[in-house]
């Protein structure tokens, strides 16, 4: 049997058919094609915060990117440009709680990383140009940038890409504290882009886009640690 791995979903106005502006649960489908490719079973998950029975019937959890996760999760204010959704972040940090005591296989991506930064006591830089100085991480509405990327020596990030890569990007927000994780991926510019947990089976979080990218690599490792079984 596949590996079962729930993605994080958006909640979101969407058309499709002869249906206009409706409200919708949905998510890329290239979330959906990595996890099919690397020989796991997908099912979506919607922000739902009534509590996460679900995971009993998961092998893994991956936390898929969107809009920005609310500053009061690690107890900040909003500032400009902030654009939250409450419900994704109430469910889905129901969901990783869970997931960490129950030591289910975890990946995030771009907001899934900032979510796992958020739940291990880290915090956010809420507008990465005031920080940086520039706009290469989200070059242009809907375009993706690239970058290089260095990894740490000994991290599992290295282990799945080697020791230097370029990955793309597409977000406005970044990690500045990891918390209790462990950083082990960053930027040209010193941004921190991979975290992990070295005493966790597996959890492992990436401000970039694998999925966009069609890079199996994460998402194989991810499927992998899912199908191992106690």
């Amino acid at each position: 049997m596949r590996p079962i791995i729930g993605i994080t979903s958006y909640r979101e106005p969407a058309s499709w058919g002869i249906w206009r502006d409706t409200a919708a649960d949905l998510i890329p489908h290239t979330y959906v094609r990595m996890v099919t490719e690397a020989g796991g079973r997908a099912v979506l998950l919607p922000p739902d915060d009534t509590d996460a029975d679900v995971l009993r019937v998961l092998d893994g959890l991956l936390l898929a990117g969107g809009a920005d996760i609310g500053p009061a999760l690690y107890g900040e204010t909003p500032a400009a440009f902030t654009d939250t959704r409450p419900d994704r972040d109430a469910g889905e940090v129901a969901l990783v709680t869970a997931a960490i005591g129950a030591r289910l296989p975890v990946l995030g991506v771009c907001r899934g990383m900032q979510l796992l930064t958020a739940v291990h006591g880290g915090r956010l830089h809420q507008h990465l140009p005031d920080v940086l100085g520039h706009e290469k991480h989200r070059p242009a509405p809907g375009v993706f940038g690239t970058h290089g990327l260095r990894c740490a020596p000994g991290s599992r990030i290295e282990a799945l890409l080697g020791a230097a890569a370029e990955v793309n990007t597409y977000h406005h927000q970044g990690v500045a504290d990891p918390g209790r994780l462990t950083a082990t991926g960053w930027a040209d510019d010193g941004l921190i882009e991979a975290v992990e947990d070295p005493a966790h089976p597996f959890l492992l979080g990436v401000q970039w886009h694998p999925e966009e990218a069609g890079d199996l690599r994460l998402f194989a490792a991810l499927v992998n640690a899912a199908g191992i079984k106690d």
